[in-house]
């Protein structure tokens, strides 16, 4: 059997750890089985989500296919985008490019740092069927959902928005005290999510400010998830909360998301980073790297 050695990129956005490989060129087929392997921390480089590059078919500069480590593909990935956009950024020389997903195209620039990518992120949508939900919910600033006993919840009524992927955003006093690997994947898979849904716990800590933990579906818990950083904002905003422009703290490090009011739009703005290029063996899935800290 041929061994046939496929170039990677391992990159990250605060900590949300990313395997990215372009197959503009070569189109390989990898199995979820595969892609669970590689994700692994143990058996692979390891990441939260898992990268291909592929020929765009709408005419954007590049699609970005996004599957979670658990194999399975999903709609969006803020802190991928970012990612995926200063690679484009930096193989075109342009001011700025446009990124396919399955979920629609996005559209990425130059931040004010070295490091640092602005994506539009899209308009943010709020009906129920839209999220989605199971049943109906009028007012999704805050849906009838809890866990602990009736008449003293540990957690309840949290803000629902789809940002391309569906997020559930429990409004708390204080991030410790809570079992996110215990009650992520219970609230994860809630019957009320049919799509399953990316779960935060959030703090507002003041008109500009906004604190989070994230359980991401299909992945668990993670050091940053750039939807969720603007589910947060978009849902705080909803509620007066917070101001039009916030900075979203996470544990791997902040996103200033700013949501425009006249086109409704969310613009994410953040760090990246890549950590090294490698290489994967096929079929044996031995990977080494070639290049440690190329930028």
């Amino acid at each position: 059997m041929t061994t046939t050695g496929i170039p990677f990129l391992k990159m990250n956005g605060l900590g949300n750890e990313f395997i990215v490989i372009d197959m503009r060129k070569d189109n390989f087929v990898l199995s979820a089985a595969v892609v669970r392997q590689l994700s692994d921390d143990d058996a692979g480089p390891g990441c939260d989500q898992f990268i291909t590059l592929e020929n765009s078919s709408t005419g954007a500069d590049i699609f970005m296919r996004i599957r979670n480590a658990d194999g399975g593909e999903v709609e969006a990935c803020g802190n991928a985008a970012r990612c995926v956009g200063r690679l484009r950024l930096k193989e075109t020389g342009a001011s700025s490019v446009t990124i396919e997903t399955v979920a629609g195209v996005l559209t990425a620039k130059h931040g004010s740092g070295t490091d640092e990518i602005t994506v539009d992120m899209g308009q943010p949508r709020f009906n129920w069927q839209d999220i989605p939900l199971a049943e109906e919910f009028r007012d999704t600033r805050g849906i009838e959902l809890q866990i602990g006993p009736i008449d003293n919840p540990i957690l309840h009524s949290p803000s629902v928005v789809n940002v391309g992927n569906p997020h559930a955003i429990f409004w708390v006093d204080k991030l410790t005290g809570f079992d996110l690997e215990k009650i992520g994947p219970m609230l994860e898979n809630h019957p009320v999510f049919p799509d399953r849904a990316n779960i935060s716990l959030a703090v507002v800590s003041d008109r500009q400010n906004i604190k989070m933990k994230v359980w991401e579906r299909g992945v668990g818990a993670t050091r940053a998830c750039g939807t969720a950083a603007c589910a947060a904002a978009v849902c705080a905003i909803r509620k007066k909360m917070v101001e039009r422009t916030v900075n979203v703290e996470l544990p791997g490090g902040s996103l200033t998301i700013h949501w425009d009011e006249e086109s409704n739009h969310i613009q994410m703005t953040g760090d990246t980073t890549v950590e090294f290029e490698g290489i994967i063996q096929l079929p044996s899935l031995f990977w080494e790297k070639v290049e440690p800290g190329v930028s």
